[in-house]
């Protein structure tokens, strides 16, 4: 007999917590430790960890489910809700935003800017103005209704992230700032090893 709690599996996350959770329990993904040395690792810290996982999981999971909701919400899509938010962080920065900044955020090449911005501009969300500093440029503009729903709606929600840091002491916020950017890390390692 083990020493596990009713309902729990074997690496303690309990099974009523969600079949997502499991994809990041150890013992589910690497049974025989083919991909993590197990070796100056306690149970408890195995345990501990898998329940850390399980976590990120439920996070991943809720900003999924709110990005989607965001998107319905505005009827608009990934990319065009991603440049939403840049343009309001850049008119709160007191910026004027370009299509070259944006394709440059956003990652895009310039023709796909262009036919986002066209878009987005046919759906009253933007308006293109004359730069204030470059005359080769022109500045986007979110509208007023746009800028208002996505505070009201997306901003809102995402205001709950401050929420919850705030709710830890400032020692707290510096080890889950240092683990997030070192898993962070670590992924785009991963990524460049392995794919």
């Amino acid at each position: 007999m083990d020493d596990r709690e009713d309902g729990e599996g074997a690496s303690g996350v309990a099974e009523g917590d969600g079949a997502h959770r499991w994809l990041y329990d150890l013992d589910a993904t690497d049974p025989l430790s083919e991909l993590v040395s197990r070796d100056h690792v306690s149970r408890e810290d195995i345990v501990q960890i898998g329940r850390l996982m399980g976590a990120m999981a439920d996070l991943r999971r809720a900003e999924e489910a709110l990005a989607l909701a965001g998107r319905e919400y505005m009827r608009l899509g990934t990319t065009d809700m991603k440049a939403v938010q840049f343009l309001i962080v850049s008119a709160n920065k007191g910026g004027a935003p370009t299509a070259s900044a944006l394709s440059a955020h956003l990652g895009i090449s310039n023709a796909s800017v262009t036919k986002l911005l066209d878009r987005l501009e046919r759906g009253g969300h933007i308006e293109r103005l004359a730069h204030p500093t470059d005359r080769r440029s022109r500045a986007i503009r979110l509208s007023e209704q746009t800028k208002a729903a996505a505070m009201a709606s997306m901003g809102r929600a995402q205001a709950q992230r401050f929420h919850a840091a705030a709710s830890l002491t400032a020692d707290e916020r510096e080890v889950v700032t240092r683990f997030l950017q070192h898993t962070a890390d670590d992924l785009r390692d991963a990524l460049g090893r392995f794919f």
